[in-house]
């Protein structure tokens, strides 16, 4: 099977764009929940992209599938056709779901200790890289004249 043509590019090129396009991730909001508003639907999007699926974790409300987070998206199309402002609506989805549900929280509470563990912990590691490397520099080993010459005759060997 030839891959190239006479021109040296792939005849096979559209299938293989083709493939590429099929395996592209899909968003997850489906038609019947966008919003005919242009301006509310984009107020949507902005929120929705703060919004962590509580099932997935690792994935805004607009990229899950899961049920939860078509809820969601439905929560906070409603909230905003209800006259909502973005914090409002924000504000009711963590009263609902709690604070584990944003990407980025407040540092404020519990959450104070979880923003401040990171540079606690690295000025930590620095601190105990820094005494292990002074405290290496003042022990230096000296042998004695007997071995030294015990250390020649093994070298020799």
């Amino acid at each position: 099977m030839r891959w190239f043509g006479k021109g040296g590019a792939c005849k096979h090129a559209p299938y293989v764009f083709a493939l590429f396009l099929a395996v592209a991730p899909a968003w997850a909001v489906q038609p019947d929940e966008m919003l005919a508003d242009p301006a509310l639907e984009a107020r949507a999007r902005t929120i929705s992209h703060d919004i962590r699926c509580p099932v997935c974790q690792g994935e805004t409300i607009d990229d899950s599938n899961a049920p939860i987070a078509r809820d969601l998206r439905i929560i906070i199309r409603e909230r905003l056709v209800a006259g909502d402002s973005d914090a409002q609506v924000v504000d009711y989805i963590v009263a609902r779901y709690g604070e584990g549900v944003l990407f980025n929280p407040p540092a404020k509470g519990v959450n104070l200790v979880l923003w401040l563990a990171g540079p606690a912990l690295l000025l930590a590691g620095i601190a105990v890289a820094v005494t292990a490397g002074r405290r290496r520099k003042g022990t230096e080993v000296t042998l004695s004249a007997e071995e030294e010459a015990r250390l020649r005759e093994i070298l020799k060997e």
